[in-house]
């Protein structure tokens, strides 16, 4: 009885920091595919330079990536995911502020560079909380990964309606999204004594040789996910779909994400290897290539349902091999490794997207290559070894 009350104490520990990847991911980056449509038309924006502030977003989580290891040893998880998570809010209230190209970028950039911190730290704390709890650690830990959805289904909740009726709308729109990040900080605060265990996984190298075959499958990732999120909500809403589907397409990604640890933790507890890895990324390539090849509504919310249970899930599969292969000491530096690949390929995936979709006419381009990317990487995935018995 008392395994099972701290399994729940610890689980809903593990759904307090969720908030910072909902701040970092769900409201802070992807929130911007909401948005993206009435920005490009007012401000006059190619499809390619859309796509940079999402590139700039995710080139500042690459520049965090690389430096939050060594900053979580020195000041600690917790203070580096709320550092993190402040900052992110920051850069959207930001992108409410400016119209220029230059000043947006770099609102963008302090939001992933907080993101990085937001995600990485939280990663540690729930890794962390998870190692005490054996096979049932997995349900633990894809609890912290439900959080991107999260922020996914409270900004479909809220920005949609803002925007449509005229130009400079987006404006309101970004401070909504501020706004929403306010109480999830407030939150956060409450899970500041999640710091049990962290020290432990803090302070050694992580060996990144034998890890090459997955880190280059989850840059591809990166590269192949971050198109699909930026752009897929202005293809739905390129072929007529009304606000109320729109609505309903983007929340259906919000809650495949939230529905996730249910979906997978059975099955994901019982692979090695890169197995889950795999496994997880066909499953999104496929979702990626249903909206694609048939239009009808059904098809449509099928794929963001699937999508965004998919995609979530190849995060939590990386930090889940750290956790296995890895020892303890190892484990923040290993996380650190793989976000740093991760942040390559979604620095690169939305620039690439928009300049094929800028080429070649047709937002079906670009998501065509996001949906081979992300096979790439199951083929990835399944190539790699797990790094001890």
């Amino acid at each position: 009885m008392r395994r099972d009350g701290e399994f729940g104490t610890d689980a809903r520990m593990v759904a307090a920091l969720a908030l910072a990847p909902a701040i970092a991911l769900g409201i802070s980056r992807f929130a911007y595919a909401l948005i993206l449509p009435d920005m490009r038309v007012d401000l006059g924006w190619s499809y390619a330079a859309a796509g940079w502030l999402n590139a700039s977003n995710a080139l500042g989580y690459l520049l965090g990536a690389v430096t939050a290891a060594r900053a979580i040893a020195a000041r600690g998880a917790f203070s580096m995911m709320l550092a993190g998570a402040i900052a992110c809010t920051l850069g959207v209230f930001a992108c409410a502020l400016f119209e220029g190209v230059w000043a947006l970028n770099l609102a963008r950039i302090v939001s992933g560079v907080g993101g990085a911190f937001a995600f990485v730290g939280g990663g540690v704390l729930a890794a962390g909380i998870a190692a005490r709890h054996g096979e049932r650690g997995t349900f633990i830990l894809g609890l912290f990964y439900t959080g991107p959805g999260v922020g996914i289904v409270l900004s479909g909740l809220g920005v949609p309606f803002m925007l449509g009726g005229g130009a400079g709308e987006w404006r309101g729109a970004w401070v909504v999204l501020g706004l929403l990040c306010l109480p999830m900080i407030a939150l956060l605060w409450r899970a500041r004594h999640a710091g049990g265990g962290q020290a432990a996984l803090a302070g050694g190298r992580a060996r990144i040789a034998p890890m090459v075959p997955m880190l280059a499958g989850y840059f591809c990732f990166g590269a192949g996910y971050i198109a699909y999120m930026t752009f897929m909500f202005a293809y739905v809403r390129g072929l007529g779909a009304g606000l109320g589907f729109q609505v309903a397409f983007w929340l259906a990604i919000g809650f495949g994400g939230i529905g996730a640890p249910w979906a997978w933790a059975p099955l994901l507890s019982r692979l090695r290897h890169g197995q889950g890895f795999a496994l997880a990324n066909a499953t999104a390539g496929a979702a990626a290539i249903l909206p694609l090849v048939a239009t009808g509504d059904v098809t449509l919310a099928l794929s963001g349902l699937v999508f965004g249970g998919s995609f979530l899930t190849v995060v939590s599969t990386t930090t889940q091999f750290v956790r296995r292969n890895l020892p303890p000491a190892a484990v923040t530096a290993g996380i650190g490794a793989f976000t740093t690949a991760f942040g390559l390929g979604q620095t690169l995936g939305p620039v690439i997207s928009g300049a094929v979709t800028d080429a070649l006419g047709t937002l079906s381009a670009g998501l065509w290559g996001s949906a081979f990317t992300l096979f790439g990487a199951a083929v990835l995935g399944l190539v790699q070894r797990d790094l001890r018995a």
